[in-house]
């Protein structure tokens, strides 16, 4: 092949990428969800809520008459204590890694556990600075897979991700198409909020390479009734799915590993309101805020309003007789 034949493909390739990029992105679909497992990725920033609301979620979807899968997806391996009365549950990563060492095949009695209707499970990850927890991650899948984890049979899979950790294996249900929606659980904090920002740009993101996975919505967590979480999720066109009160009795009962997602509770009507909406709500494509708008979302009363930033000099950085170097450069007397 000659060099302007070379150059003529590469310049057609360009030109192919450039038609393929200038498509319009395909929205989700807004109908109900058809396929008869709805999987749903539920992510959210550390310690704001996931696996308490996860752990009541998935109890009122059994008490509804639906068969539910829980997966923890986060390596402090919490997801499923509050189900099993603050008992750890053994994990998929370590379990399998003892199974190996002593020659024995990994069945799913060794890692699946059941509660009143709802089959639960973590995946694990590795000690603090000894790997990669999205690694694990993918590991865990691939481990799942192996066990038979597309020919189960569940009315709900829901996986309970941390959503500040933006490794890839942390993405692997948006990039790679493994569930239809994502749930964003937060707070009127700007952190949670942030967080969920983060998701829903993950979401738009995968979309614009095919993907098909959209948000099906915010779930409110210890809400104090200020407001920032609905704004962010009218901002960026999600619905609120439900708003859990900041209240002492469910702080309560939450630290005592009690489960207040049951229909005799008081606090089940508000769960089973939730998991009617986690069912019905379609997954949509959302709009993430820029960084400035996020923070708009808040008062700014009480901080500095219009603020231009101001580079930096070289001066600036270091003593001004330093910067006068030396030059090595030989000059000649002229003649």
């Amino acid at each position: 092949m000659t060099e302007g034949t070379s150059g003529g493909a590469i310049r057609q390739m360009y030109d192919y990428l450039r038609d393929e990029a200038s498509q319009p992105v395909d929205t989700p679909s807004q109908g109900p969800v058809t396929k008869q497992t709805q999987i749903i990725a539920i992510y959210g920033k550390g310690g704001i809520g996931k696996s308490f609301t996860l752990a009541n979620l998935s109890y009122m979807l059994a008490q509804l008459g639906k068969k539910v899968l829980l997966i923890g997806c986060d390596p402090k391996s919490d997801t499923t204590s509050l189900l099993f009365g603050g008992k750890a549950c053994p994990t998929i990563i370590q379990t399998s890694s003892k199974m190996k060492e002593a020659g024995a095949e990994l069945s799913i009695s060794d890692v699946c556990f059941k509660r009143d209707g709802v089959f639960a499970m973590e995946l694990g990850g590795p000690e603090v600075g000894r790997g990669c927890g999205g690694r694990g991650i993918i590991h865990g899948f691939e481990t799942l897979e192996k066990l038979g984890f597309h020919d189960w049979d569940f009315d709900y899979v829901l996986l309970d991700f941390l959503g500040d950790v933006v490794c890839g294996g942390f993405g692997l249900p948006i990039a790679r198409d493994m569930c239809q929606k994502v749930v964003v659980v937060g707070s009127n904090d700007l952190q949670s909020l942030y967080v969920a920002n983060n998701v829903c740009s993950a979401v738009q993101y995968f979309r614009k390479l095919g993907g098909n996975v959209g948000v099906a919505g915010l779930v409110v967590n210890k809400d104090d009734g200020t407001g920032e979480a609905q704004a962010f999720a009218d901002a960026v066109g999600i619905p609120v799915l439900a708003a859990i009160p900041q209240h002492e009795d469910i702080r309560r009962k939450s630290a005592n590993y009690q489960i207040i997602g049951h229909p005799e509770n008081q606090w089940g009507p508000l769960f089973m309101e939730l998991a009617t909406a986690l069912g019905e709500a379609p997954p949509v494509l959302p709009e993430p805020l820029s960084q400035d708008d996020l923070i708009d979302l808040f008062d700014g009363s009480d901080k500095t309003s219009n603020y231009v930033l101001e580079p930096a000099r070289p001066e600036d950085m270091c003593p001004a007789a330093k910067l006068d170097k030396p030059s090595l450069e030989v000059i000649y007397d002229t003649v």
